[in-house]
């Protein structure tokens, strides 16, 4: 009888788990980004290459950690590519193309693109709970379709964002910028970024349960960026603000929303928690999580009552209804939906996770803001508004952390710290700006 000898080795190199697709994937972000460099290093300032550079390999250590993203950073740069192709006239770009070719009207201008993503996000949150509310499940069901759009509607974002940025050169060199630089252009970032951080955990975690619970906060966003751009006709694009000029903006706010992304995340996996754990009780004061949510999607037609005329009174009716509709089908099919969702650890864990990132994040982009306050304002800090509440959101979840990792802090008091979380977090994005003024002001509803 022969003997067969099998060697597996335990310590696999890094190098050599690496496929030919990887290798594929890097050599198109470097060229593309060597392309890019070589184009456009005369516009930008010594900061601004070094970030380009650092981007290449960023984007690359991304692609191989999570390789989904490989697709997707290929989609958006060839839709992105043929967006930029359609508004070149003989070498010259015009923005009144945007109007007259098919591809530009309907789908790949910046505003159509987007139009698109918040379909996408609506169409996607309808299936994930439709999915969790219906009594016969299949597998590869009416999840995997909310999944699939909702990474549609991410890529449709992203080209969104950067056809907007060619866009804005369009308009004029002097206005040109990268598109974070106001609350339309922010929440398109707050609204991918969520989705995307998501759809990692959703394959990690192999559970597509939580998406009806975490694109509520996404569709929450889109449905605030819809009213923003009907009263505010915010998605037009506008030169910078003297304060906003600075490269520092290409850094300070992607990394702050990638906090606030988090932090809500984590607030809806709170809420599936707390919905989880209280799936038997009878007793209308014991389902508080779900009038707290309820209280909160009703009363943000009552926070905008004063432009509800300009934007017209159905709109917040239709908004009004929809939440009715979501909180009621919350309440009478929660233990459907308790015994649907994953395991408290598992619910835990990425909460847990979501805020130990958003944190690590907005760590980050706290000490480039004062940075870059101190270039433009002269000083660290100053104790305006926004500065002060982004402390508070600091401490808020600095606490969290510490009483998770010293004291062990788990269950109902933490799913509610987190679900609060989202409560101070909102006010500090958006309460500052809507009733306090300061040297953020430029930021004002």
């Amino acid at each position: 009888m022969q003997t067969h000898t099998t060697t597996i080795s335990l310590n696999e190199g890094f190098w050599s788990r690496r496929s030919p697709l990887d290798w594929i994937f890097a050599a198109l972000v470097l060229a593309g980004g060597l392309f890019a460099f070589s184009r456009y290093r005369g516009f930008m300032d010594v900061y601004e290459q070094g970030i380009l550079l650092a981007t290449i390999p960023s984007m690359v250590a991304m692609g191989w950690f999570w390789r989904p993203l490989r697709w997707l950073a290929v989609a958006v740069a060839a839709f992105s590519l043929l967006a930029i192709s359609a508004y070149q006239v003989d070498g010259q770009g015009q923005l009144a193309r945007a109007e007259d070719v098919f591809w530009l009207k309907y789908f790949l201008s910046s505003q159509s693109a987007i139009l698109w993503m918040s379909v996408l996000f609506f169409m996607s949150t309808a299936f994930y709970w439709l999915d969790m509310l219906s009594p016969i499940r299949k597998s590869g069901g009416l999840a995997v379709i909310g999944s699939r759009l909702a990474w549609v509607a991410v890529a449709m974002a992203l080209i969104g964002t950067m056809v907007r940025w060619y866009e804005s050169y369009l308009v004029g060199a002097d206005v040109g910028h990268i598109p974070v630089s106001n609350l339309y252009e922010v929440f398109v970032l707050f609204a991918w970024m969520t989705a995307a951080f998501y759809l990692y955990f959703e394959a990690h975690y192999k559970t597509r349960d939580l998406g009806a619970f975490v694109m509520l906060v996404v569709s929450a966003a889109v449905g605030f960026l819809l009213w923003y751009t009907v009263v505010r006709e915010a998605h037009e694009i506008q030169p910078l603000v003297p304060a906003l000029k600075s490269w520092w903006m290409k850094l300070h706010v992607p990394a702050n929303f990638i906090g606030y992304g988090m932090f809500a995340l984590s607030a809806m996996v709170a809420f599936a928690y707390l919905i989880k754990q209280t799936a038997g009780e009878v007793r209308w004061y014991k389902l508080a999580p779900l009038w707290v949510l309820g209280i909160v999607l009703c009363f943000e037609p009552l926070v905008f009552r004063k432009d509800v005329q300009a934007a017209g009174s159905s709109y917040w009716a239709i908004y009004f209804g929809v939440s009715a509709l979501i909180v009621a089908a919350i309440v009478f099919g929660r233990q459907r939906i308790a015994a649907r969702l994953p395991s408290f650890d598992v619910l835990d864990d990425v909460m847990y996770k979501a805020i130990a990132v958003g944190f690590a994040f907005f760590t980050i982009a706290t000490v480039l803001g004062a940075l870059w306050a101190a270039e433009a304002w002269g000083g660290y800090w100053s104790w305006d508004p926004k500065e002060t509440w982004a402390l508070i959101v600091w401490l808020n979840y600095a606490a969290w952390l510490h009483m998770r990792l010293m004291k062990g802090l788990r269950g109902t008091v933490a799913a509610w710290w987190a679900l609060v979380g989202l409560a101070v977090t909102s006010f500090a994005f958006l309460g500052v700006n809507m009733f306090l003024s300061g040297l953020h002001s430029y930021g004002t509803l």
